[in-house]
């Protein structure tokens, strides 16, 4: 019997489930290498929520967060200089940011992560953290402050204004405030600006500058013009010191001439002599042990302006037949040497001497000036001036003339008794009530009662500063009082204001 071996058949062909294993293998091969460029993609980007120097580059390639930088940080700084606008460009100070640092501040972060550790993660969809790098720039400081003082202050900072005279009249224009830019605090401002990509606005810091008092010069011409406006026929004289400066005005202007001649022209000196007449019998007086009648008489003389009071002091204290000289030796003694007294204010009491002095010998200006009685805006000026510092300071020229005739308490005296003159026109009238002054005014009628001499004296006491002012007028025929005591009223209102401006 014959056995027939049968072999196995083979295949004819590849099986389907290998088919199916290697399309798998090759898909998921695919796949992998798909996802292995997707993530080498997105490692080549900046991680989500990136932010470099304030500015959000997250997702961005390196080199678009770079350009995205330095536009923001490119663009110009609004400077406020008060209500004006300066565009400050970031290349003129020289301001400059260093992308590559910051990028490289990213990338070492990133290399803190494997390839693979982070390819495991992208599948697996755990995103990496986002970065934040400051901003790493510089620019010039002086390159800065140089803009600064360039561009800025010549254009924007405003000196301050000070008061200005008012033409035509004895008023003052208020002053007007000026600015300063405070350049080491604007420094600070710009540069936070600078470094900030988003609030790029510098509001510079600007001190108000108040008006200083108006300058001295324009004093005088606020007097002067004062005068001429008055538009007074005669000879007027004006003197002022300052009491805290020292500086001082004296000017005189003789009829309608619009030009000043030389001061010191002599006035008849009326009742404002009667300051002289204080002064010399203080000198001889013990005001602590003094006889009350003759304080009582003072105090008429200066308050009253009473003549026959003044005669009483000089007969009774000084001496009965040549008191008044002695009060004009007393005034040579301080070197007043335009002001004397050569008799006494009684009708027909005798001219005791005939005194030549500097003011009433000119050639170029003659007042008619009184014999009996003269002197001038700057001697009695520098006599007011005397009685101040020494009631307040204790010094000056009459406590070295008298030595221990004279005493402070006796200057105080002096100044309280002048107080006590109160008439309310003439200097009065040209300051606020309640300001205080000391002065004694005085003027001189002629037979047919007409004014031809006014004058007045005073210290006035103000919030911007204590001064002297003296003012004499003549008129060859007749003073007009308004026109007169008005001019007397305008120059006290006139310094007033100069010391005192508005708001």
């Amino acid at each position: 019997m014959y056995r027939v071996a049968y072999a196995p058949a083979r295949p004819r062909g590849f099986p389907l489930l290998r088919w199916a294993s290697l399309f798998v293998l090759i898909v998921g091969l695919g796949l992998l290498v798909l996802e292995i460029s997707r993530y080498s993609e997105f490692r080549a980007r900046l991680p989500l929520g990136t932010v470099m120097g304030g500015v959000p580059v997250g997702g961005l390639l390196p080199q678009e967060a770079a350009q995205r930088i330095l536009q923001v940080y490119s663009q110009p700084v609004e400077l406020r200089y008060l209500d004006a606008r300066i565009w400050l460009d970031p290349e003129v100070v020289g301001f400059t940011v260093d992308v590559q640092a910051m990028l490289a501040a990213v990338a070492r972060v990133q290399e803190q992560r494997s390839f693979w550790t982070g390819f495991w993660d992208f599948l697996w969809g755990r995103r990496p953290q986002g970065v934040s790098v400051p901003l790493v720039a510089d620019y010039s400081r002086t390159r800065l402050r140089e803009f600064l003082e360039r561009e800025v202050i010549p254009r924007y900072d405003r000196p301050p204004i000070p008061p200005q005279p008012i033409v035509g009249t004895t008023r003052l224009e208020p002053g007007q405030p000026g600015t300063v830019l405070q350049i080491d605090e604007a420094l600070i401002r710009i540069e936070r600006a600078l470094f900030s990509p988003s609030r790029r606005v510098a509001v510079l810091p600007v001190r108000q500058v108040d008006p200083q008092g108006p300058p001295f010069a324009n004093l005088q011409v606020l007097l002067e013009q004062t005068v001429v406006l008055a538009d007074f026929e005669g000879v007027v004289g004006v003197y002022f010191l300052d009491l805290d400066t020292g500086r001082e005005i004296h000017f005189a202007y003789h009829g309608q001439d619009p030009l000043p001649i030389p001061p010191d022209v002599s006035f008849t000196a009326a009742s404002v002599i009667k300051i002289p007449i204080m002064v010399s019998v203080l000198r001889r007086v013990d005001l602590q042990r003094a006889n009350p009648e003759v304080l009582r008489q003072m105090e008429n003389m200066i308050a009253e302006s009473g003549n026959e009071a003044a005669d009483w002091l000089m007969e009774n204290v000084l001496d009965p037949n040549l008191g008044p000289l002695l009060v004009t030796e007393d005034m040579q003694t301080l070197g007043l040497e335009n002001t004397f007294l050569a008799g006494f204010f009684r009708p027909g009491a005798p001219l005791l001497r005939r005194f030549e002095t500097p003011g009433n010998q000119r050639p170029d200006v003659n007042t008619d000036p009184d014999p009996y009685n003269q002197t001038s805006p700057a001697d009695m000026g520098a006599l007011l001036a005397d009685i101040y510092f020494c009631a307040y300071h204790n010094g000056g020229a009459l406590l070295a003339a008298f030595p221990g005739e004279i005493t402070q308490d006796e200057c105080r005296y002096m100044l309280d008794l002048l107080t006590t003159n109160r008439i309310a026109v003439l200097f009065e009238a040209g300051i606020p009530d309640g300001t205080r002054i000391d002065h004694k005014h005085g003027w001189v009628t002629d037979a047919r009662g007409y004014i031809r001499t006014l004058g007045d004296a005073g210290i006035i006491y103000t919030p911007g500063g204590n001064f002297v002012l003296v003012g004499y007028m003549t008129h060859p025929v007749q003073i007009i009082w308004e026109q007169g005591a008005g001019l007397m009223a305008d120059l006290a209102e006139a310094v007033y204001n100069f010391y005192n401006p508005p708001k």
